[in-house]
């Protein structure tokens, strides 16, 4: 029986009439009426639509969490995108409610057995001060909670390592306990964006055309993982940070400049899965360093209403597959 048989027999939904739009929008309602502080919730799903002159159409949808999920097929309508959209993360919130996706013992100790190395022994995860230690604290933290949960948190640590604050608090002998109790409670807001951006305006000052390049390949990972139906919040908040920055940099640049990373990211929508993974391995990504302020939020974001008829949130799909890196970013 599929994913969808069982949802329209729960919500009562006859099959040729199924509506993903709706049923994800009726979970999570559900879900957090179920949860004590349901009342504290800002909104449901929210639904953006990227911009384009004609198809293929793009959707992501971003779920109460901050989870964001985004179109699996090449979509010729945005409705059919939004949908597709809504689809894949309506089968990541359900596999994401499955007991194997809880945090328990077990999971614990294989993450930590994959995340140890020739440098980092298992032995180290009992020492907090380490890096595999504070990522072994991360996990406890999280005992049975989801995955998708945990990811939602990961999610900020992995833009800070990204975006060099990470290193930037260690050079001020900031501790790893004090960075993680304080940044665990974070959630990612205009001012955390706009800081980030504001520190990649600085190193696009000290190194012309490194802002673009680092775009290109920020665009292409989101496509990669939109393609792929997994969790892409990490990819896309990059995209849009480096968007806010560029475009900030737009009065220092010819516009030439601009309308190549556009047309470079719509290309790569043409392109086969196989090959755009291809490019994306050959690849590889060296971060910078930095942090500091700003603040905006660069793409357009309608917020559905209780009402339901179109919002986002993050999950993982049948076909999404999660990796959890130690926390050494401060080695």
């Amino acid at each position: 029986m599929s994913v969808f048989s069982v949802v329209s027999r729960h919500f009562d939904i006859p099959m040729y009439a199924v509506n993903v739009v709706a049923m994800l929008h009726n979970f999570w309602e559900e879900k957090q009426k179920s949860q004590l502080n349901a009342g504290l919730t800002e909104s449901l799903l929210l639904y953006e639509s990227a911009a384009s002159l004609g198809p293929p159409y793009v959707c992501y949808v971003t779920l109460p969490g901050g989870s964001c999920f985004g179109n699996f097929k090449v979509c010729d309508t945005q409705a059919e995108a939004r949908r597709d959209a809504a689809r894949v993360a309506l089968m990541n919130s359900l596999v994401n409610e499955l007991p194997g996706r809880r945090i328990n013992p077990q999971f614990i100790t294989q993450s930590l057995q994959q995340a140890a190395s020739e440098s980092v022994t298992i032995e180290d995860a009992y020492d907090s001060s380490t890096s595999i230690g504070a990522y072994c604290l991360l996990l406890h933290s999280y005992m049975g909670r989801t995955m998708l949960e945990f990811q939602e948190m990961m999610t900020v640590f992995q833009l800070l390592h990204w975006n060099g604050t990470l290193k930037d608090l260690r050079e001020r002998q900031c501790s790893r306990q004090s960075v993680i109790a304080y940044y665990s409670h974070r959630r990612l807001d205009e001012y955390m964006r706009s800081s980030m951006a504001l520190d990649w305006l600085g190193r696009e000052q000290r190194s012309p055309g490194c802002l673009g390049e680092e775009l290109q390949v920020a665009q292409r990972e989101l496509v990669l993982a939109r393609r792929r139906g997994i969790e892409l919040r990490f990819q896309k908040e990059k995209t849009e940070i480096l968007s806010l920055a560029l475009s900030q940099a737009y009065i220092h640049h010819t516009p030439e400049a601009f309308s190549q990373t556009l047309s470079h990211t719509y290309k790569q929508e043409e392109l086969p899965l196989h090959t755009l993974h291809s490019q994306d391995t050959e690849e590889q990504m060296t971060p910078p360093s930095s942090p500091s302020i700003t603040h905006h939020k660069n793409t357009k974001q309608t917020v559905c209403p209780a009402s339901g008829k179109h919002m986002a949130f993050n999950c993982p799909s049948p076909c999404s597959q999660q990796t959890y890196l130690p926390f050494n970013s401060f080695d």
